[in-house]
Formats: C-alpha cells, structure tokens, sequence
C-alpha cells in the first residue's frame, strides 16, 4: 500500500491528482489520523502528513483532507496572523487556485470571489495572466502562486496585478526560490525538459528566482514587505503544522 500511494504522488501531476485521487486519498486518512501533526486548514491530526513530489518526494508534505502541501498550510497561517484577510470585507481574485483554499473561500462570507487560470475547469474565468481581463482596480487582493516561474514575461505578468489591484490592496505571489542563489536564472536557450527540470527544478518551469525575488515584484509598482513570518516561529509550531522553514512571503502592497 506504501508503495502504491508513493509512485501515486510522485507520478501523477496534483492537477490531476485533486480529481482523481481525493476520495480515495480521504479514506486513506481515516488510518493516519494522529495527534502528530495538524493541518490548519481542514483542522484535522494526523500521525504525519503523506510524501509528496515527483523526483525526490518530500516526507510529511501533502494532506489527504485537504490536499494542502508545506506551503499553502504557511500560507493559511499568515493569513490568519498577520492580515485582516478573514475579517475584512474583500474582493479577492485568486489565480491559479489551489484547491485546498477554494471551498473554505468560497464560503467566507466577507469574500467576494474570482477564481481564474489558463487551464483549470475548476476556475471561474479563463485567462492569460500577461493580460488579465478585468478593468483598473477592480480587486482588493490577489493571491497569485507558483504561477511566475511558469510565465514567458514575469515581469509583465507582476504589472498585470498591480493594475488590477485598487489603491491600498495587496498581493500574495510566492514562486520557488533558491535561497542560496543571489540572482534569478533564466536562460532562453535552455527548452529541453530534461534540462529544464535538473536546473529549474520542474520540466515547465522557465528560470529559477534568487534572492532578487522581491526586487523583480517591486520592479511591477508594488512596495513589497518580505516577511520572514516563518522563521520567527516558535520551532514547535513549524513541526506541529509541517511548515516549509525557510518560505519568504512576500507581501505585495499597491500603495
């Protein structure tokens, strides 16, 4: 059974996994259940988390719930702490939208809802995020995840959701980043997928963002705050919820 939901998560991509494998990931669950770890999220315990990736599987990422990975459980977290996301009244346009946000989003009741991306049926609109379809400031916050790395023009893409965003909204626009590498690599020339995936970490991934991550978003209009929320927590509490320990959020204001 072990090794069945392994080469499961390793080698079916999460688009379809959310599909195809949720029920049967939820019954799973029921054996796991623990008071090790937590998901914030669905707020369920298990004895650990289920691994997840396709090349090097990451132990205790993935929750069978919730389908919530390190990232989206810090994201969640943050959220709750740090902004008044869950309590202020807010038109939200989330693109790329993880599935384990959408449901608990959809029914906040100080949310007012867009769901967009280029591919995914579950999404409400169906867009190009080099051009967003939406007028001037129509938003008062955009989430927007492990989307650049994906794009021809990052750049263009950051000015997109700064246009849409009204004065005073923010932005979330995590990507995966080489804390070790000081400036974003990126190489035209490099189209190969094998290539791609030993350098940029996944075969449709276009560069890999360094430490000029947030420069880059600045260089959109945003005045960004990069908070190192994770990183001040109590040890405990990284553990308790599986959290990736070393995730910059970046916070995007449009001032």
């Amino acid at each position: 059974m072990k090794k069945l939901i392994s080469w499961t998560l390793r080698n079916i991509p999460r688009r379809y996994l959310q599909h195809i494998s949720h029920y049967v990931l939820r019954f799973i669950s029921l054996f796991m259940r623990g008071d090790q770890v937590e998901c914030p999220i669905c707020g369920i315990s298990y004895k650990k988390f289920l691994p997840y990736g396709r090349l090097k599987p990451r132990p205790n990422a993935l929750c069978p719930d919730s389908l919530s990975l390190e990232r989206h459980r810090l994201m969640w977290l943050y959220l709750k702490e740090k902004t008044n996301f869950f309590t202020q009244s807010q038109k939200l346009l989330h693109i790329a939208p993880e599935l384990c946000f959408i449901k608990t989003f959809k029914e906040l009741p100080n949310i007012d809802y867009t769901t967009a991306d280029l591919e995914s049926p579950l999404a409400d609109v169906k867009m190009d995020v080099h051009c967003i379809p939406f007028e001037n400031q129509s938003f008062d916050v955009v989430f927007c995840n492990h989307v650049m790395e994906h794009v021809d023009d990052d750049i263009l893409a950051m000015k997109e959701i700064y246009r849409v965003l009204r004065p005073g909204g923010w932005a979330i626009i995590q990507s995966p980043q080489d804390f070790t590498r000081e400036e974003t690599l990126e190489d035209p020339s490099i189209t190969d997928p094998k290539v791609r995936e030993r350098v940029y970490w996944q075969k449709d991934h276009v560069r890999l963002y360094g430490l000029d991550y947030g420069r880059r978003l600045a260089s959109a209009g945003f005045e960004v705050r990069e908070d190192r929320f994770v990183m001040e927590m109590p040890e405990d509490k990284v553990k308790r919820y599986a959290l990736p320990p070393q995730e910059i959020i970046y916070f995007c204001a449009k001032g």
